[in-house]
């Protein structure tokens, strides 16, 4: 500890106080070390740059193959893709890409060492003959360039290494424990500016040194701030981002901004800070110059948190009503209000549907997958609706099983099974304890495609890169990503094994004799036997149903000749079997019946860096447009938050309040910065990432479908499609309509980008807006058939001019009932004398089907602002 305390002393005497310039080291400030210390460098020479210390070809400190050779490597760019990091390497020698393997370099590296004295990457007799000097000197033919002189402190770095052996003093120096940039944050004054970067590694063994010289650096903005390789940042432009130190396994981000006007700092206005998320966000827009939209208007608040809570439009009377309203906290109503609405549960049921890709043609039983599918769907909306808390949802789903006891028998699961889609009086799916059908997809089948798909629902990261290497942005190495999926190795879905197989077997055989199916007959009878099950599903009787279990038995330990052998099948086989592991945690070394258990203890663990703040920013997301990480699903260290204080802040109240998801949205939708103006003025008419507005952005597919029911409906029809949502697109059917089609529901959801759930990726929601959507709106059958359809609004003033002189309507009223059922707010005093024109008085009738007509046509309608 006495050490630690010493180390960290020196590291914050590192400190640079401000952009400008780092204050120098005082005396005081570099105290010799203690007698206990692990190392035998003198802690201030660690905290000299890299080469200042290797400046000496003949004297000087050892190098360590961990902290100095490979991080100077892949600094150089010898383990990148273009060279040795490639999958096949180059010139016959091979590197991890990125470095992240040291055992398998070193192996690389030494490979030609013993069995030859001439032609050697390492000639530990002679150093200055070894190829691993001679190559990037240019000494040898080299087909790269050269990449490192000869009385530069690189070359030090190496042939002091091999003089000194060669060896691995990984275990000597301890793990790798974090990576530390000076300054923590860069605020310039004017482009042009300079700073330079200071990057401290901290050891498991308590020292703490100065690897600048071996850090990789990137910008994330380079219209902001460029940075070399020797971590020197040049300000660029005005705006704000981040620089990415990259040090063995440490991804460390530094905030970097120039403000974008004077009113920054001082000099920036007083603006109402009524909440801690308003607090949080101003700090940083006062940092950046850029002063906030005003508070939107009423109508722009009912319509948008309309949208964003529930994905329904509110309707004409509601908004009048709202308008009226004169108590100032009918905001705040509002949204308490919305939060208990059947349409909130099946927006944010979809929402979840969405991220755990519940997708009828991915489950695996083809009987009845549109009514799993509706399972899966009805079990979430019971629990949304009556705001069970998010890990509890989370952990129905993660710890789900087939059957609902340890003591239930196969027969009894498979009757319980049928009961929930026999005809009559059909139990209750969405009572069950848990959910299986997440863990049944046919894209699920393998434990990496469980794992991937595990990080991605509900830890907002994307492991695909961790598969086959290191990930280029985050801290996840293979061998991480192997322990980590060791977790989903013993799920199973399929027949049931040991003692029950033998009543499956027997239910298969009296259902093939009851249907006459033949599996050898060339007559195709398995329409008979489908029909068969489902006759007795209908029945209520039990059928072969396939179930989720966890299966007990040890993995087996492969032999070297057998991984020799799947090897050359291009399998890619671990070796051995691993003890599962947590991202960034500790081996799960005791022992449990279920291997989920563990998993979802981390999930709830204040430690745990991701869960909860995942469904934060997704939400959040949801509410801005973006994300405070975006994309929403990439929460890696190299892409940082935009504002990390809110989510920090977000994120822990979220788990202090129990995981509450209502608390969550109204802690969002009551501040100042979700009412913001889309309106924008000189300072944030380009911000997009600091919230200081709002940003338009388009309807999302499943709420334009509804939008247009809505506008286009009958009177007495629009409180019953706004809270009846079992036909409705942001509803059940969310599961199983899919695009592609030429027509009707599924061909609108294509084109305006819902998500088919195939993929772990957010990505899948487009929110683009394309050619297709403009011509579908104006031309297609469908909205044309909404409109004149005879339970549609327009029938319906038609129907009432029948009985009624058509000259004593009101055309005035009908312009304001079509921007109320559009656009959600009331017509200015221009946009009626120009409706008025259209609204013909000799025929006001038609004229409002074609003002009805333009306004779904109009941007404001497909937008959210």
């Amino acid at each position: 500890m006495q050490t630690r305390r010493v180390i960290g002393m020196l590291a914050a005497a590192m400190v640079i106080a401000t952009w400008s310039a780092a204050r120098p080291v005082r005396a005081e400030d570099t105290p010799t070390a203690p007698t206990d210390a692990k190392v035998a460098v003198d802690p201030a020479e660690l905290l000299k740059p890299v080469s200042e210390r290797f400046a000496n070809t003949l004297d000087g400190p050892s190098p360590s193959f961990r902290r100095h050779v490979i991080p100077m490597m892949s600094r150089m760019g010898c383990s990148g893709r273009a060279c040795h990091g490639s999958f096949k390497g180059q010139g016959g020698f091979r590197l991890s890409l990125f470095g992240y393997d040291f055992k398998t370099d070193l192996d690389a590296i030494l490979a030609s060492s013993e069995a030859s004295k001439v032609d050697s990457r390492v000639n530990k007799a002679d150093p200055d003959e070894s190829l691993i000097l001679l190559k990037p000197t240019l000494g040898v033919k080299h087909e790269g360039k050269q990449v490192i002189q000869e009385d530069k402190w690189q070359y030090n770095i190496l042939r002091r290494w091999i003089a000194n052996g060669a060896h691995d003093s990984g275990e000597d120096y301890g793990a790798f424990d974090r990576l530390e940039v000076y300054p923590r944050e860069m605020v310039f004054e004017k482009a042009g500016q300079k700073v330079q970067l200071k990057v401290l590694a901290h050891w498991a063994d308590g020292t703490v040194e100065n690897v600048t010289d071996l850090t990789r650096f990137r910008t994330n903005d380079d219209s902001v701030a460029e940075v070399d390789e020797f971590g020197v940042v040049t300000c660029k432009g005005p705006g704000d981002s981040h620089i990415v130190a990259f040090y063995d396994n440490g991804v460390a981000p530094t905030p970097v901004m120039l403000p974008v006007s004077n009113q920054s700092g001082k000099r920036f206005p007083a603006v109402p800070t009524p909440t801690k998320i308003d607090e949080l966000i101003v700090e940083k827009l006062r940092k950046v110059g850029i002063v906030p939209a005003d508070v939107c208007t009423d109508a722009e608040f009912l319509r948008r948190v309309s949208i964003d809570l529930t994905g329904t439009l509110p309707t004409p009377q509601q908004i009048t009503a709202f308008l009226d309203d004169t108590n100032p906290g009918k905001r705040a109503r509002k949204i308490d209000e919305l939060l208990e609405t059947p349409q909130y549960a099946a927006w944010w049921t979809t929402k979840l549907c969405d991220i755990t890709s519940n997708n009828a043609q991915e489950l695996n039983d083809r009987n009845f997958r549109s009514e799993q599918s509706r399972q899966w769907y009805d079990w979430i909306y019971k629990r949304v609706a009556t705001n069970v808390p998010y890990d509890k949802i989370v952990e129905g789903i993660v710890m789900a099983k087939g059957r609902t006891s340890d003591d239930q028998d196969y027969v009894a699961y498979a009757t319980e099974m049928s009961s929930y889609l026999k005809k009559d009086h059909p139990a209750d799916f969405a009572d069950r304890e848990t959910m299986p059908h997440y863990w049944a997809r046919r894209n699920m089948k393998k434990p990496e495609e469980r794992a991937l798909s595990f990080s991605y629902a509900f830890l907002g990261v994307r492991l695909e890169c961790a598969q086959c290497h290191k990930h280029p942005f985050d801290q996840w190495t293979q061998q991480d990503f192997q322990h980590f999926q060791a977790f989903f190795e013993p799920i199973r879905f399929g027949a049931p094994v040991g003692d029950d197989k033998d009543d499956y077997k027997r239910m298969e055989r009296e259902m093939e004799e009851a249907a006459g199916y033949d599996k050898n007959s060339k007559t195709n009878t398995k329409k008979k036997l489908y029909a068969e099950i489902k006759k007795r599903v209908a029945d209520g009787e039990p059928v072969t149903w396939q179930e989720l279990y966890i299966d007990q038995r040890k993995p087996t330990q492969l032999s070297e000749k057998q991984i020799e052998a799947l090897k050359k099948k291009g399998k890619t086989i671990p070796g051995r079997v691993l003890t599962p592991k947590v991202l960034g945690g500790d081996e799960i070394v005791q022992s449990y019946a279920d291997a989920r258990t563990p998993l979802m203890e981390w999930l709830r663990s204040a430690e745990n860096p991701y869960f909860a703040r995942a469904w934060v920013n997704r939400v959040w997301a949801n509410h801005f447009g973006r994300g405070l990480v975006a994309p929403a699903d990439d929460m890696n260290l190299a892409n940082p938050p935009s504002n990390a204080a809110v989510l920090d802040y977000l994120a822990d109240g979220f788990r202090s309040h129990g995981y509450d998801m209502k608390w969550l949205h109204r802690e969002i939708l009551n501040s100042d910065t979700y009412q913001r103006s889309w309106m924008t003025n000189d300072t944030n008419r380009l911000d997009e990432r600091n919230f200081s507005r709002a940003i338009i952005r388009r309807l999302p597919a499943e709420v334009t479908w509804d939008a247009i029911a809505q506008a286009t409906i009958g009177t007495d029809r629009q409180d019953r499609i706004r809270t009846d949502v079992e036909d409705r697109a942001i509803g059940p059917m969310s599961g199983l309509v899919t695009g592609g089609k030429s027509s009707g529901v599924g061909y609108a959801m294509n084109i305006f980008g819902k998500p088919e759930r195939e993929t772990v990726c957010d990505c899948e929601r487009k929110t683009d807006a394309t050619l297709l959507q403009t011509i579908y709106t104006r031309n297609d059958r469908e909205v044309w058939t909404q409109i004149d359809g005879k339970n549609g609004w327009i029938t319906e003033l038609r129907n009432a001019a029948k009985k009624n002189d058509s000259a004593a309507i009101d055309r005035d009223a009908l312009i304001r009932e079509v921007f109320l059922r559009t656009v959600s707010r009331m017509p200015t005093a221009d946009e009626v004398a120009e409706a008025r024109k259209v609204v013909a008085e000799d025929n006001p009738i038609d004229g409002t089907r074609e003002l009805l007509w333009v306004m779904l046509n109009t941007k404001e309608f497909i937008v959210n602002h």
